[in-house]
């Protein structure tokens, strides 16, 4: 028995999987399978059943050519999966919990032929007390049969107020992460399987059902905070009367607060006043402090009956903001930590992979470009899966704030008490299993839901959406109090609505539109304050073509199915994507005035605009702080084999954007600001709560010649003008160093008129920093 009350033993690893088409025949007991002749294979658990199909030779890899459309035939399938496994030994009073980490997704669950529950939601884990259930032997088998989630979404009659994108609608009532139906990101692969870990919990009779440690307040410059904590424990016992509760705060060995408290009842709440603490903070503006919160139980000997630990980041986190913008009324989105405004500059999270079994072994790749670009936000985009602790734990640790959407996006959605309930249940789950990360600094109520209602044009207002005014925003009021709560991204307030849903209000919002020139009016004229969504299309590597391709489809781009089929298209005769591929070539031309006909120059110009796009957009925003507050571009890398607005592709190679992403976001950054009465002017924007004092130099590339030298030092968490200089008359590369005495910084400037020529850029090249240069 381990110090939480638990003992936990895996059932992961190879178990046997059966399956057949889900027509009328189809066995739904163990019995009727055991009669069946549907065939077995071996599984893997987690896993995913295409990937086990795939291992046993049922299909072919399908991230290579056309092969991800073989799956589709398998979307009305049951699966069966079993294992045998022997009952734990218990203790008198211990109970033992069967739990699925991830079961997806519409489950019934037999052990030793009886069907002890069902389950209806990948998203979150589900438990059953099985003591009852062992055998007396010893022996246990267990079964769990999933059903067609597509055949179970065809059976939803949606209500004429719900609306999906063409290939989404079996998605409406089933909760699945939504790109699993096909996304502009993401290929269809429905899929099906235990992607996460099943174990038994044996567990003690005395044990805590709920700890909860909040910071209520902190003054930064006296070091001061007032850290609050809520219990709640089971208990079998009658008398409680002679427990103690222990609690403790230690930070590197040193104990920051200790207290003892007789228990007067199984809840409790408990708030103290802590001195000369270390917070925590975000990339940039302090370190990512964490505290070791211990809670314990303790009988009238000084026996451990429960005890909790949980790492604690002590800070307060806000979101103020307005719900519009206006020339007369300028409003805001701002995140502040701690007191402190944040410029927060990062990066969308999406699926680390279409089969998320495997999503564990993206992670730390993944996180570690992250870190590598200086993100101090991620957000969590809400057609993905909830990341597991593991993901939080790193944000936890690299003080990267967290924007965690709940799993809905640019559909509408049921507006029933059944499909209410079901999302109260889920954003409970989800809201008390990660609330404890400090990371966690916001949570939002969907993608794009807002935006789906006017994209729809029945003329219904998006304020009168059930599930993210009532549902969501109750249980974030109700478990997570302290954090703030927004209904959608972007947001339609009543008080937007009733301005006539001005797309021009926004204080926060997803800036996509024509997708031509990035510095075109759409972009530069936007009165956003924080951008939450902005992207630009860049060609993956030539090596990458040549592994998600067959041989004969990787070049040319024109009329190619393959290239449309990792654009992405969710069947082959879907096409509303189609045009992503020659957008691409739309954009090379729009900065190079031709499309190179040969694939590596095609690549690199592709490569080039999307850099030079992200820099930009970075770039605006960060010159505009705090008129402009925030910048999550879209997106750190794929989660499958496609040609993106990634800047990391699925095989983990950086196309040139990521190194250009890496210098404008370092903490201090000298930025060259678009032409204004006939002049640049050059800032030196600084993300830290310390003065940055250095050299500024710009020169020109081409000659060497030295436009701009001063000494600079631009106040704490601020910016300051560094000078300007003339417009050039010609196309040319400025190189800017920001040098301090431990280290050295580097940008560029792509001055002059456009078209640009691309033999003219590969020649600067090798003139800028080598962290440009491809991977």
């Amino acid at each position: 028995m381990n110090a939480e009350g638990a003992v936990t033993i895996s059932l992961n690893g190879s178990w046997s999987l059966r399956y057949g088409r889900q027509d009328q025949g189809a066995p739904t007991t163990p019995a009727l399978l055991a009669a069946s002749d549907w065939p077995t294979i071996r599984a893997n658990v987690p896993g995913n059943v295409e990937l086990d199909l795939l291992a046993a030779g049922v299909v072919q890899e399908p991230s290579v050519g056309n092969h991800v459309y073989d799956l589709l035939a398998y979307e009305s399938y049951r699966w069966w999966y079993r294992r045998a496994f022997t009952s734990p030994a218990i203790q008198p009073g211990q109970r033992v919990v069967l739990r699925f980490g991830g079961l997806d997704c519409l489950g019934t669950v037999f052990l030793n032929n009886v069907q002890i529950g069902t389950t209806r939601n990948m998203l979150i884990p589900h438990e059953c007390d099985i003591t009852e259930q062992l055998s007396a032997t010893g022996d246990n088998e267990l079964f769990v049969r999933i059903d067609s989630a597509v055949l179970a979404g065809r059976q939803h009659r949606p209500a004429m107020g719900e609306w999906a994108s063409s290939v989404n609608w079996e998605s409406l009532s089933i909760r699945k992460a939504p790109h699993m139906y096909g996304w502009d990101i993401m290929p269809r692969i429905v899929s099906a399987g235990l992607w996460r870990d099943v174990t038994l919990l044996v567990v003690h009779p005395t044990s805590w059902r709920e700890v909860y440690w909040t910071t209520q307040a902190v003054d930064a410059q006296k070091r001061t905070a007032t850290v609050r904590v809520n219990w709640d424990f089971l208990t079998e016992r009658l008398d409680i009367s002679d427990l103690t509760i222990n609690l403790s705060l230690r930070r590197a060995g040193r104990i920051v607060y200790e207290s003892k408290h007789v228990v007067e009842n199984t809840h409790g709440q408990l708030k103290f006043n802590i001195k000369d603490v270390d917070l925590w903070w975000p990339r940039g503006y302090g370190p990512a402090v964490l505290h070791e919160a211990c809670i314990t139980l303790t009988g009238p000997s000084g026996e451990v009956l429960a005890q909790h630990k949980t790492n604690l980041g002590i800070r307060t986190a806000q979101l103020r903001r307005t719900d519009l913008t206006t020339p007369e009324k300028p409003g805001e989105f701002l995140f502040v930590v701690n007191g402190e405004p944040i410029f927060a500059k990062g990066t969308n999270w999406v699926p680390l992979d279409a089969f998320h079994s495997r999503d564990s072994q993206h992670l730390d790749a993944a996180f570690a470009m992250l870190v590598d670009l200086n993100c101090n936000i991620v957000r969590c985009w809400g057609g993905n899966v909830y990341e597991d602790h593991a993901f939080f734990d790193l944000c936890d640790q690299n003080g990267v704030m967290v924007w965690q959407d709940f799993a809905l996006a640019c559909a509408l959605y049921p507006q029933t008490d059944a499909f209410a309930e079901q999302m109260r249940l889920e954003a409970e789950s989800v809201v008390r299993e990660y609330r404890q990360h400090p990371s966690i600094v916001l949570w939002a109520g969907n993608n794009e839901i807002d935006e789906a209602y006017g994209w729809v044009g029945l003329g219904v207002d998006p304020n009168t959406d059930r599930i993210s005014r009532q549902v969501l925003a109750n249980v974030v009021l109700n478990m997570d109090p302290v954090r703030p709560y927004l209904p959608s991204s972007p947001y339609r307030s009543p008080a937007f609505v009733a301005a006539g849903n001005l797309e021009h209000l926004k204080p926060e919002d997803h800036l996509w539109g024509p997708r031509d020139d990035f510095k075109g009016k759409f972009y530069t004229t936007s009165p956003a304050h924080f951008a939450s969504e902005i992207g630009y299309h860049g060609c993956p590597n030539v090596a990458s073509l040549q592994q998600m391709m067959d041989p004969e489809h990787v070049w040319p781009w024109q009329d190619n199915e393959q290239w449309l089929t990792h654009a992405v298209r969710a069947t082959p005769t879907h096409t509303p994507y189609n045009y992503r591929i020659p957008l691409m070539a739309k954009q090379i031309d729009v900065l190079f005035g031709a499309v190179p006909t040969a694939l590596e120059d095609f690549i690199l110009a592709s490569q080039i605009s999307q850099a030079e796009a992200f820099k930009f957009f970075i770039e605006h925003f960060r010159q505009g702080k705090f008129r402009r507050t925030g910048i999550i571009w879209w997106n750190l890398r794929d989660g499958w084999p496609i040609i993106s607005d990634a800047i990391v592709d699925y095989y983990n190679r950086k196309k040139l954007a990521y190194g250009f992403v890496r210098r404008v976001q370092a903490d201090v950054c000298p930025i060259v600001a678009e032409v204004c009465d006939g002049r640049h002017r050059v800032v030196v924007v600084n993300d830290t709560r310390v003065e940055a004092q250095g050299t500024l130099q710009m020169t020109d590339a081409d000659t060497g010649r030295v436009l701009l030298e001063r000494s600079c030092a631009v106040p704490e968490n601020g910016k300051m003008d560094a000078g300007q200089v003339d417009v050039s008359g010609k196309s040319g590369m400025w190189l800017l160093r920001w040098s301090t005495p431990e280290g050295t910084t580097c940008n560029h400037y792509l001055a002059g008129p456009r078209p640009v020529s691309l033999s003219d850029y590969k020649r600067w090249l090798p003139l800028m920093t080598t962290t440009y240069r491809q991977s």
